[in-house]
C-alpha cells in the first residue's frame, strides 16, 4: 500500500494546509482512478473493435490506474529502496504485459487501488479517534480584570487569575470553581458520557466542557502545563514506539521482499530449463513466466506490512477513547504481558486525602460536643487528620472562632494542648493523654486508620478515627486483574506498616511492603522482578513524584492522569486520563484484544498467500486469484483491524 508520510509538522496551520493538499491529491487520483476504470470497462466490453484499439484501451486504463505506483516504484530504486511492494506490483504487471495478458495486469493495478482506498479510510478512521483530542485545546480564554471580561490567548492567562466560562464553552485552563454551579461533560478526557456537577471549590480539568452554567475559575495551571497540553503532548508521541511485531514485520519485508524476486526468476527460469535440456521435454518459457507473474503478485507483504501497524495504532485509538492514553504499541503489547501488578498506596489505590471515618464519644460527651472540643483543638494544625477533623465539623454547618482558643501548645508528634473556652482539651495519640495523666479506657484503639484520642480537663472524651479511604472502585479493580490471569498484586508505600496491612487486607492484596522510601520502592520492584518464574513483565501504577523512579524502571509503567504529578506522567508508558482505577482493567482488555486481532491478521496472510503460492506454482491458480491473494487478503486484514476502534471493554 501506499507509503505514509513519517514526519509531519503538527502546527494547526501546517496541519490543516497538509489536509488540504491531502483532499486534492486523494480526489484527483479518484477521478484518474474512476477514467481508469471506465476505460477497462470499455476494453472488456463485447465491442467490435480492433485488437490495437483493445490493447490501446488497457495500456491507457493501467497508466491511469496505476501511474502512481510505477512512479512510486522509480523514485524508490533511484533512492536505493528496490525491493518494496510498489516495485513487487510494477515488475508484476509490466511482465504480464510483456505476455499479453492485458486484463490481469490492468486489474491487478485496479484491485490495488481498491485495498489501498480500503486502507485510507481504515487509517483516517484510526487517526480520527485521536486527533479528535486535538479539540480539547480551546483557542481563548476569557479573562475577567475587575468588571471586565476579554478573550485572550490561553498563553496569556497566569496562575491564580479568574477566567469566565460559559455554557457551550471548553475549559481552556485547569482550575478551581471561585462562582457558579453547572454540569461538566468530561468524555474527552475520560470517555464517560455522564456530565460531572461541579460547584465553588471543585477542581476543573481543561478540555472539560461546560454544559449548563455559568463559571468562573482561578486558574491553578499555565497553558503548558494543563491536561490538555499534557495529554496532546502524549499522543503526540504515541506513534513513534513501534512493538516487537512491528519491528518484525519490517525486518521481514526486508528480507522477504528480495527473496519473492529471486523465487519467482527461478521459477520463471529453472523449471522450463530443467524440462528442455535434462528431461528433454518441450517446455513453455510463457507459462512459467505467467507462473512467476502470479508469484510475485501474491506475495506483495502488503496485507502484513499495513494490517499489523494499523492494528496497534487502532488499539492506541480505542484506548484513547476509554480515557487511557498508551504512548506506544509496544507499551500496548507489553500490557498483555504483565503477570505481577504493583501499586502505590496514597492516591493510587486510596482518595490521598483523609477523612473522618469514626466519632466515639464517652460516657458524658455527645457526639457533637466532642467533634467541637477536637476541631477547636486542632484549629491551627496542618496535620491531615487535623484537617479531616476540622472539615468533618464545618460540613456540620457550623464556624471555627479561634477567639475561643487559648494556650495552645504543638507537641510534634505526640499531640496538642490547648484551652477551649478556658477548659485544658487534649488531643492525640493515645500515650500522649496518658502521659499528661488522662485514663484512656481499653478497647479505645480504632479499628481502621489513625485515631485521635481527646481529653477535656482531664476526663476522657473519646476518641475520632481518621483514614485515607480506599477508591470506590480499588477492591473491583484488583479482583478484575486476577480474571484477566495477573498472578500477583503488591503495594509498595511509604506509609506504616499497620495501615498499609490494614489496607491490603481490605482490598485483597498478596503482598503489602511498608515504610519505604523511593529509593527503596526500586529496590523491592527490582526483587520482584527476580523472584518471577513466568516470562510475563511487572507493572507499576502510581501517582506522584517520589514513583517516577519506579514507573521508568517497570516493565510497564502507568500514571494516574487526573491529579498525577507531571513527573509521574512523563516517566509513565501508560497514562490513566482519571484517577479511576478501573480504567487499568480497560487497558488490559483492549491491549489484548489488539493483540488477538493482530494475530488473527497474521495468520490470515501467511496462511492465504502460502495456498495461492503454492498452487500457482503448480499452474493451478490464475492471476485473479493472486489479487485476491493480496489486495484481498490486505482489505480482509484491514478491516479486521478496524475492529479494535469499536471494541467496548
Amino acid at each position: 500500500m501506499a507509503d505514509t508520510p513519517e514526519n509531519s509538522c503538527p502546527c494547526r496551520h501546517c496541519a490543516a494546509e497538509g489536509e488540504g493538499r491531502s483532499k486534492k491529491s486523494r480526489k484527483a487520483a479518484a477521478l484518474r482512478v474512476c477514467a481508469g476504470t471506465v476505460l477497462f470497462a470499455a476494453a472488456l466490453a463485447p465491442t467490435p473493435l480492433s485488437p490495437a484499439v483493445v490493447t490501446a484501451l488497457f495500456a491507457g486504463a493501467y497508466l491511469l490506474i496505476g501511474g502512481d505506483v510505477l512512479l512510486r516504484a522509480l523514485g524508490n530504486i533511484r533512492r536505493g529502496r528496490v525491493f518494496d511492494e510498489n516495485f513487487l506490483m510494477t515488475l508484476a504487471t509490466i511482465g504480464a504485459f510483456a505476455i499479453g495478458e492485458y486484463p490481469e495486469a490492468a486489474a491487478v493495478m485496479l484491485f490495488y487501488q481498491v485495498g489501498e482506498a480500503f486502507q485510507d479510510y481504515a487509517l483516517g478512521r484510526s487517526r480520527a479517534s485521536i486527533a479528535a483530542l486535538m479539540d480539547i485545546r480551546p483557542d481563548y480564554a476569557n479573562l475577567k480584570t475587575g468588571g471586565e471580561i476579554r478573550r485572550v490567548s490561553p498563553e496569556e492567562v497566569a496562575v491564580g487569575d479568574l477566567i469566565v466560562v460559559g455554557p457551550g464553552e471548553r475549559v481552556p485552563l485547569d482550575g478551581v470553581v471561585a462562582e457558579g454551579v453547572s454540569a461538566l461533560d468530561t468524555s474527552a478526557l475520560t470517555g464517560e458520557s455522564l456530565p460531572r456537577d461541579c460547584a465553588p471549590g471543585t477542581e476543573v480539568l481543561s478540555g472539560s466542557i461546560n454544559t449548563t452554567g455559568l463559571l468562573a475559575l482561578r486558574v491553578t495551571k499555565t497553558a503548558g502545563e494543563s491536561t490538555a497540553a499534557k495529554i496532546l503532548s502524549l499522543v503526540e508521541s504515541a506513534g513513534s514506539r513501534k512493538a516487537k511485531m512491528e519491528h518484525f514485520i519490517t525486518k521481514f519485508a526486508r528480507w522477504y521482499t528480495p527473496a519473492v524476486v529471486f523465487a519467482a526468476l527461478g521459477l520463471a527460469l529453472i523449471p522450463p530449463l530443467v524440462i528442455r535440456f535434462a528431461l528433454g521435454g518441450e517446455a513453455s518459457f510463457q507459462g512459467w513466466i505467467h507462473r512467476a507473474l502470479i508469484f510475485l503478485v501474491v506475495s506483495c507483504p502488503c496485507a502484513l506490512v499495513i494490517s499489523i501497524p494499523l492494528g496497534f495504532f487502532g488499539g492506541i485509538g480505542c484506548a484513547s477513547k476509554h480515557g487511557v492514553l498508551v504512548k506506544g504499541g509496544n507499551y500496548l503489547e507489553a500490557l498483555c504481558a504483565v503477570d505481577t501488578a504493583v501499586f502505590d498506596k496514597t492516591g493510587t489505590l486510596t482518595r490521598g486525602a483523609f477523612g473522618l471515618t469514626e466519632i466515639a464519644p464517652a460516657p458524658g460527651f455527645s457526639l457533637e460536643t466532642l467533634l467541637e472540643k477536637a476541631a477547636y483543638a486542632e484549629c491551627f494544625s496542618t496535620h491531615p487528620i487535623a484537617l479531616s477533623i476540622r472539615k468533618a465539623f464545618l460540613e456540620g454547618g457550623s464556624e471555627i472562632d479561634k477567639e475561643r482558643v487559648s494556650d495552645y501548645e504543638d507537641i510534634p508528634g505526640r499531640g496538642v494542648k490547648a484551652k477551649v473556652d478556658g477548659e485544658v482539651t487534649l488531643a492525640g495519640k493515645r500515650e500522649f493523654l496518658e502521659e499528661q495523666g488522662v485514663v484512656v479506657p481499653e478497647g479505645g484503639a480504632a479499628s481502621v486508620g489513625a485515631a485521635v484520642f481527646v481529653a477535656v480537663e482531664g476526663a476522657f472524651a473519646g476518641r475520632l478515627s481518621a483514614s485515607d479511604e480506599p477508591k470506590a472502585d480499588a477492591a473491583e479493580t484488583l479482583s478484575s486483574l486476577k480474571k484477566l490471569g495477573v498472578r500477583r498484586t503488591v503495594m509498595l508505600t511509604g506509609d506504616s506498616r499497620g495501615a498499609a496491612e490494614r489496607l491490603g487486607q481490605a482490598l485483597g492484596l498478596d503482598c503489602v511492603m511498608a515504610e519505604l522510601l523511593p529509593q527503596d520502592k526500586v529496590a523491592r520492584l527490582e526483587e520482584l522482578e527476580a523472584a518471577r518464574t513466568s516470562p510475563g513483565c511487572v507493572l507499576y501504577v502510581g501517582d506522584g513524584i517520589n514513583d517516577a523512579p519506579v514507573l521508568a524502571r517497570s516493565g510497564v509503567g502507568v500514571a494516574m492522569g487526573g491529579l498525577g504529578s507531571d513527573a509521574a506522567i512523563e516517566a509513565a508508558d501508560v497514562v490513566l486520563m482519571t484517577d479511576e482505577l478501573s480504567k487499568l482493567t480497560d487497558a488490559l482488555r483492549i491491549a489484548r484484544k489488539t493483540r488477538a486481532v493482530v494475530r488473527q491478521n497474521v495468520a490470515i496472510a501467511l496462511g492465504v498467500k502460502a495456498l495461492i503460492l503454492v498452487m500457482g506454482a503448480f499452474g493451478a491458480a490464475t492471476m485473479w486469484e493472486a489479487v485476491f491473494g493480496d489486495v484481498g487478503v490486505a482489505v480482509i486484514a484491514i478491516l479486521n483491524s478496524m475492529r479494535t476502534l469499536r471494541y467496548r471493554p
